[in-house]
């Protein structure tokens, strides 16, 4: 079910991604991540960490959604439910930056945690989107070796979600 979000600079609708989307929410993730001026070096060094695949959609310990318009898709964020609820993934298209729709992700993700029973979100950001991270609610609770680059750390953080979170609550 699409959940509508007029209050944005532009109406888009948040659903659940679609397992034929996968190769393109991909095209999105390394566009939106190399949007922050990465080498080509670095971009391909992440290139399976952003990969999003068809199983990635349809395991029943993820929940992957996307954000779209009258355009087409302007974003995505992905949860994976394991030890903790992890922030999997959350990338908005470079053309669609700073109009709302990372924040409208970010207040989707905390609902779908809070309706699976979580109190948190674990979060390894980029560096560059601390910034965002901050602005979101969410606290810097350490760093993470990243899977990608050897010896480079990632921030961490943490969203709570509150009751209020749950759908009718």
């Amino acid at each position: 079910m699409a959940e509508d979000l007029g209050a944005l600079k532009s109406p888009i609708s948040i659903r659940p991604a679609r397992i034929e989307e996968a190769a393109g929410l991909s095209a999105l993730a390394m566009e939106s991540k190399a949007s922050w001026g990465y080498s080509d070096a670095f971009m391909a060094a992440c290139r399976d960490e952003l990969m999003v695949t068809a199983d990635d959609l349809s395991c029943a310990s993820s929940a992957y959604f996307v954000a779209e318009d009258q355009h087409g898709i302007a974003g995505y964020y992905g949860l994976v439910d394991e030890q903790d609820m992890e922030l999997e993934a959350l990338f908005v298209s470079p053309t669609r930056m700073r109009q709302g729709i990372g924040q409208a992700l970010i207040g989707h993700a905390k609902t779908e945690a809070s309706r699976r029973g979580r109190h948190r979100i674990v979060i390894q950001g980029d560096p560059n989107a601390e910034a965002f991270y901050l602005a979101v609610g969410a606290t810097r609770i350490g760093v993470r070796p990243s899977d990608s680059i050897a010896g480079r750390h990632l921030p961490l953080f943490e969203l709570r979600c509150a009751p209020e979170d749950r759908p009718g609550a």
